[in-house]
C-alpha cells in the first residue's frame, strides 16, 4: 500500500514538473536571497495522513450511527487537532530565507561540499529537512540564528556548475502532512579538472633557479621570511634570525629565472581531456614538491610561480580550456 502511494506520489509530481513550472518552481534560477512565503508554499497530506482521514471518517459514521454525543466529540477535537497540525507545519516553512550558498574546491568525480546559509528569522524552525537529488539531511534553526546546512554535489566534468534544484520540506509536527518548496539558487561554481590517476614523474627541470641565486646572497639582501615546517635547514638565515629573535628564512617564493614548465603543446600523443588531467596532476605534485613552475597552454601562460594562489590560477586556467582547445 505504501509503494503505491510512495509511486503515485512520483509520477504526480513529474507530471507536475512537465506541465506546472509555475507551480513547482523548476524553470528558472532565483538570485539570492530567496524568501519562503505563502505564494510558494505548498501543501500535501502524507500516507499517514490519508489513513488517519480514513479511520476519522469511519469513526465519525460510527458515532453518529449508534447517536453517541461522546463519540463524536472525541472524533472532531481529534480531526481539528489534526487539522490544526498543518499551520505548524507551515508556519516552520514560512519566512524562511536562503541567504548564501558556497562551495569548497573539488576535482571533476569528487563530491564538492555545498554549504547552504538559511536564515530563520525572529523564530525557530523545527524539524525540516533539505533533499538535493538522493541526498536528504534534517536539520533545525534557533531563532535569530543563521546556519549551515552541508550538501554534497556530485562532480562529472570540469567547468561551472549549478547546485541545481533544492527541495526544503518538512512534516512538523505529527507527519500528517507533508509542506515544502523548491529553491533554485542562481550560483555557479568551478570544477578543476580530474586528476590523471598514477601519472608520470614531473617532466626534467629542478625549477629551483630562483632559490638557487638567493641561497648564496648576503643575508643582508636577500628577502627574508618566517620559518615554516616544511622549509629545509640549509634556507635558514642564522644570523637575520639572532637579530630578529625569531626564526627567519631567505625566501625561496621569488624567482629570477625559468621554473619548470608545464607545456600543454608538448603532450601530444595524448587527447585533449588526457591532457588536461595529466597538467593538472603535474601542477598538483610541483606544488606538493615545492617546485616553481610555468603552466603553458594554447591561449595563456602562468606563471612562473608557487604557493596557493598560483595553484587556484593554474587550476582554473585549466578548468576554463574551451572544448574545442587544440596544440
Amino acid at each position: 500500500m505504501e509503494s503505491t502511494l510512495a509511486s503515485w506520489r512520483l509520477r504526480a509530481l513529474a507530471f507536475a514538473e512537465r506541465r506546472l513550472p509555475a507551480l513547482t518552481r523548476l524553470r528558472q534560477p532565483e538570485a539570492l536571497p530567496i524568501h519562503l512565503d505563502r505564494r510558494r508554499i505548498y501543501v500535501l497530506p502524507t500516507a499517514f495522513g490519508l489513513g488517519l482521514a480514513a479511520l476519522l471518517f469511519v469513526m465519525l459514521v460510527g458515532a453518529l450511527n449508534y447517536a453517541n454525543n461522546a463519540a463524536v466529540l472525541f472524533t472532531c477535537l481529534f480531526a481539528s487537532t489534526a487539522g490544526a497540525s498543518v499551520f505548524a507545519g507551515f508556519r516552520a516553512m514560512s519566512g524562511l530565507q536562503l541567504v548564501r550558498v558556497h562551495a569548497g574546491e573539488a576535482h571533476a568525480g569528487d563530491a564538492l561540499a555545498l554549504e547552504l546559509r538559511f536564515d530563520p528569522g525572529a523564530r525557530g524552525r523545527a524539524s525540516l529537512r533539505l533533499q538535493h537529488a538522493a541526498f536528504e539531511t534534517a536539520f533545525a534553526l534557533s531563532a535569530n540564528e543563521p546556519a549551515d546546512v552541508a550538501v554534497p554535489l556530485a562532480t562529472t566534468h570540469r567547468g561551472w556548475i549549478g547546485p541545481g534544484r533544492v527541495r526544503v520540506w518538512s512534516d512538523y509536527p505529527f507527519g500528517l502532512f507533508r509542506v515544502w518548496s523548491w529553491l533554485h539558487p542562481d550560483v555557479a561554481f568551478l570544477v578543476y579538472p580530474a586528476l590523471e590517476r598514477s601519472a608520470p614523474p614531473l617532466p626534467a627541470g629542478e625549477g629551483r633557479i630562483g632559490e638557487q641565486q638567493q641561497a648564496g646572497a648576503n643575508e643582508e639582501h636577500a628577502g627574508l621570511r618566517d620559518y615554516r615546517p616544511s622549509d629545509p635547514p640549509r634556507l635558514i638565515a642564522w644570523k637575520a634570525s639572532v637579530r630578529h629573535d625569531s626564526l627567519l628564512v631567505r625566501d625561496v617564493e621569488r624567482y629570477s629565472g625559468e621554473a619548470l614548465t608545464l607545456d600543454y603543446a608538448a603532450l601530444r600523443g595524448l587527447d585533449r581531456e588526457a591532457r588536461i588531467s595529466r597538467l593538472a596532476a603535474w601542477v598538483v605534485a610541483a606544488e606538493h614538491a615545492r617546485l616553481a613552475y610555468t603552466l603553458r597552454l594554447p591561449h595563456e601562460t602562468t606563471g612562473p610561480g608557487l604557493g596557493a594562489d598560483h595553484l587556484r590560477a593554474c587550476l582554473r586556467a585549466l578548468a576554463l580550456m574551451p572544448a574545442d582547445a587544440h596544440g
